[in-house]
């Protein structure tokens, strides 16, 4: 039944929302033989397919609890979530080989100011109006992926 629900979400949900710049993006990503990794405060049970539509082999999500095939509203470890995406981050570090200053990280949300603060490279996507604003006093890249 998960099964039926996710590849109903997928199709009539996520599908129409996929932007071709951002499939771009990816792909010159991988052609630089980038890391791709999604930090999201979105719960697992929703991002891991998407991730995997798209072709982002590592996640970072908030991971909910299930117990006896049922979530519980509870999640396991830290919320993916503002500061709690950094812990998540060190702690996915701690088992990879990998410099936090030459990485990218593309946000649209003020929520993500500890991750842009953190990595070498912060570019703002389409983002909300303090994001934009911080963006531009800090001079980071501000981009669109929408047609």
């Amino acid at each position: 039944m998960r099964r039926m629900l996710h590849a109903d979400f997928m199709r009539d949900m996520i599908a129409p929302l996929r932007l071709r710049k951002a499939d771009a993006l990816l792909a010159e990503h991988r052609r630089r033989g980038d890391t791709l990794l999604i930090i999201t405060a979105t719960n697992a049970f929703i991002t891991r397919p998407i991730g995997a539509w798209l072709g982002v082999d590592d996640l970072l999500a908030t991971e909910p609890e299930l117990r006896g095939g049922r979530y519980t509203g509870k999640i396991i470890g830290t919320a993916c979530f503002r500061e709690g995406k950094v812990t998540c981050l060190h702690e996915w570090l701690a088992e990879h080989r990998f410099d936090i200053g030459e990485a990218s990280f593309y946000s649209d949300s003020q929520n993500d100011l500890p991750l842009l603060e953190l990595v070498g490279k912060p570019v703002a996507v389409d983002p909300d109006d303090r994001l934009r604003a911080i963006a531009g006093e800090r001079s980071w890249p501000i981009i669109s992926l929408r047609d």
